[in-house]
């Protein structure tokens, strides 16, 4: 039985009333869940309590989502895409390879600050939405090893093995996805994140000459 099943024992099947919701309206209930869930977490709130706290009938909410298990991983996916479509238009805007790369995981760890650490706690705890999370955080190692290939190709970073240098930021991103690096720094995620950009450029930085 999942961990945010609405009640024991019983396995969360859709509403036999079903209600047809605009694409509009179905936006800005998910918006709103989502925005509930991101300061709150999402074990313990019902379908029950999100459709009086959204002013919507459970029937509606039903139509945006057919179980409880299926909004949560929709919500989760929706604050990870939104992020990297704001983040990737924040580095566009850079030309300068150190930037770029500050730029990204700045927008990382900006995004993750959106996540009370009960929804981090949620997420990372709960299987499908863990999945989420590893997901983004392979796309996350990825784009900084391109972002670091570039540079150094362009002479702006130094001649190190960029393969190596993205696993490095690879096995720091799942050490604060696992919660591992939290725990022993102490710092919240997006915090960490902020620090890796920092981290990174100061050992990428070509030396200054006197």
């Amino acid at each position: 039985m999942s961990a945010i099943s609405e009640a024991r024992g019983r396995t969360p099947r859709r509403s036999p009333r079903r209600r047809t919701v605009d694409t509009a309206r179905t936006e800005e209930l998910l918006a709103q869940a989502g925005d509930i869930m991101l300061a709150e977490g999402f074990t313990t709130i019902t379908m029950d309590q999100l459709a009086q706290r959204l002013g919507c009938s459970k029937a509606t909410l039903y139509s945006v989502a057919g179980t409880k298990e299926q909004l949560v991983q929709t919500i989760t996916r929706r604050f990870f895409t939104t992020a990297a479509e704001q983040i990737e238009r924040a580095v566009a805007e850079e030309t300068d390879p150190r930037q770029r790369i500050r730029t990204y995981l700045a927008g990382v760890g900006t995004a993750m600050r959106r996540n009370s650490p009960a929804f981090y706690d949620d997420m990372v705890n709960y299987e499908p939405t863990a999945r989420i999370y590893r997901k983004n955080s392979e796309a996350a190692a990825r784009r900084v090893q391109e972002m670091i290939d570039n540079g150094i190709r362009a002479g702006a970073f130094r001649d190190v093995n960029g393969t190596f240098a993205a696993q490095v930021v690879a096995l720091v991103i799942d050490a604060v996805q696992s919660g591992a690096l939290l725990r022993s720094s102490g710092l919240p995620a997006g915090d960490a994140f902020s620090a890796l950009g920092d981290l990174i450029l100061d050992g990428l930085s070509r030396p200054t000459t006197a």
